[in-house]
């Protein structure tokens, strides 16, 4: 819906970092801002208004620099935009007004796009995931293991959703019990089981223990019941946290699980930062690669922003537990409160250990499962409709969990049903409030906003149009587990995305079509795609681990001599 009074289109001057002053027509609608040069070819701006962090003006009424009175607009998807405005007619005030109303709809007592939007699909893609649907696709329950509704009304955990896997042993007294002892009542719970060893990665909130060690004897048995499931001599406890961070939080009535109370326990602190120095890392970021890259500097400004190094030892948190469940271990995972750094490392450590959430469908279950219904704060972390830019509870930590995993295709390209658009379209959409997916804090603040009935899911729009994300690359192994190599040295920026707004990268990418004529031949060979791919498992046993992907990407591609 165009809104007034820019509902017509309006001659307006876009200071394009690349290409200079550009004169063209700015359209705003309750979704997005619309701008169009006059050139030939145009220059097109798409900017959905959510995407918006913060709207300020530019130069003041005795302003007399040319194009120095406008507006400067920063966006949350790593670009910044600034328009020059002519300064008679009161024409800064009205944009001015009108995007800071709609950008951020919250603070002015209006609904989140997601709530007008009138799109419909064929496919309801609410229905993607079904917490006992895929509980049973890992087999559970079983004789260790069952399914509780004591959440069904949010009255043990208003973060967590209704549906629970807990110990066989554990009665929903003893959860009560240890909900107590729990920040946030954020208990010990199985978010998945390998199915061969029965081992389980386990998530929660860190213990309160505070100053004074307090203890509490139903939470250390209800531990030593998740070891005792299935026969684990000691539970490894995986604390996010740099241990100086975990220890600073016993004066605020948290900690961590020491070993006098949890005599069969090991606890390793992953040593990964905070949500403040995240958000501070992907600033610095941000002010090297966009507008432009400083090429003479280029390794010493990225080092300096220490977004590689946080992306590393996320990794290798995630490779830490997925190594020690696939080798018959259970493992309980933990941060403060269990939202941030535990969804990123349970997810792709699940990702890791289990085929089915590395295909376009699984990897929407695993996003669901993992960090919607267990309550990561998206509202708090991207702050959807709210003007408050400098809120201290915004941190890029989805982002960096999606990062993550684009490492990981880039290591194996073939292990991956979906392909990076898919991961670029959940990101611009994380921000643009189009659909419900990442709306809302928690799954009892969507229940009482009824998001699902009020709103599309994000799944809507990607399984109407499943071919546009499906890597043409892709080779179904069902039992294979990926260890990425967490070093610095095979870790690289995702250029496609962070770099993305410059068009001199924008030209470098490479096309589904063209893509597809390069695996031609593999089309017209299958005999010999099915042989490659038994010596692949073959040599997969050795030492060159997965690097043969890249051998049979090359040969599919033709790029060989």
């Amino acid at each position: 819906r165009l809104l007034p009074p820019w509902g017509d289109d309006k001659d307006i001057i876009y200071i394009c970092p690349f290409a200079g002053a550009l004169k063209g027509k700015v359209f705003i609608t309750n979704y997005r801002l619309y701008f169009r040069s006059n050139d030939d070819p145009s220059v097109i701006l798409d900017v959905p208004l959510s995407t918006i962090g913060r709207v300020e003006k530019m130069g003041g009424a005795s302003s007399r620099g040319e194009n120095s009175y406008g507006l400067d607009i920063t966006c949350k998807d790593m670009r910044n935009l600034r328009f020059a405005l002519k300064q008679e007619g009161h024409s800064r005030r009205d944009i001015f007004e009108l995007l800071f109303r709609y950008a951020f709809p919250v603070s002015h007592g209006l609904q989140l796009f997601a709530f007008l939007s009138q799109e419909k699909y064929e496919e309801n893609g609410w229905n993607i995931y079904e917490p006992v649907d895929e509980y049973r696709r890992q087999g559970l329950p079983n004789d260790k293991w069952r399914i509780t509704f004591i959440n069904e009304k949010y009255e043990l955990c208003d973060t967590y959703p209704t549906k629970l896997v807990v110990p066989y042993k554990a009665s929903d007294e003893d959860l009560r019990r240890v909900a107590t002892f729990r920040s946030r009542s954020r208990i010990p719970v199985l978010s998945w089981i390998h199915r061969e060893n029965q081992a389980v990665i386990v998530r929660c909130s860190q213990p309160l223990v505070g100053m004074s060690g307090k203890r509490n004897k139903d939470d250390e048995r209800y531990l030593d019941v998740i070891r005792e499931a299935n026969g684990t001599p000691k539970l490894t406890i995986y604390d996010a946290r740099p241990n100086v961070n975990a220890v600073a939080n016993k004066a605020t009535g948290g900690g961590y699980e020491g070993d006098d109370a949890y005599q069969n326990a090991e606890l390793v602190f992953l040593d990964i930062h905070n949500i403040h120095v995240m958000r501070e890392s992907l600033r610095k970021l941000k002010d090297i690669v966009y507008p432009n890259v400083e090429e003479a500097h280029w390794l010493s400004s990225l080092e300096s922003t220490h977004w590689l190094e946080h992306i590393k030892l996320v990794l290798s948190g995630a490779i830490q537990v997925a190594d020690k469940v696939s080798s018959g271990s259970s493992v309980v995972v933990h941060c403060s409160d269990g939202w941030d750094r535990t969804a990123q490392l349970t997810s792709l450590a699940m990702l890791m250990l289990d085929s089915h959430y590395r295909t376009l469908r699984g990897f929407q279950v695993l996003l669901e499962k993992e960090w919607i219904s267990f309550g990561h704060k998206f509202t708090s972390r991207i702050g959807h409709g709210d003007k408050n830019h400098a809120d201290q509870e915004r941190s890029p930590i989805f982002l960096q969990f999606i990062d993550c995993v684009w490492q990981m295709t880039k290591q194996f390209p073939t292990a991956f049903e979906f392909n990076e658009r898919l991961l670029v379209v959940i990101l611009d959409h994380l921000y643009s409030c189009r659909f419900g997916t990442f709306l809302f804090n928690c799954e009892s603040v969507r229940d009482a906003n009824a998001l699902r009935s009020k709103t599309v899911s994000l799944w809507s729009m990607i399984n109407a149009d499943s071919s546009s994300y499906v890597n043409p690359f892709y080779t179904v192994e069902s039992s294979r587990v990926l260890y990425p190599v967490a070093s610095m040295r095979h870790l690289e920026l995702w250029v496609m995305y962070y770099i993305r707004w410059n068009p001199r990268i924008r030209q470098q990418l490479m096309s589904l079509p063209v893509i597809k004529h390069l695996l031609a031949p593999r089309d017209e060979a299958p005999e010999l795609c099915e042989f490659l791919f038994r010596e692949s498992k073959l040599l997969s046993k050795g030492p060159f681990g997965h690097s043969l992907d890249l051998i049979l990407l090359t040969y599919f591609c033709g790029w060989y001599e």
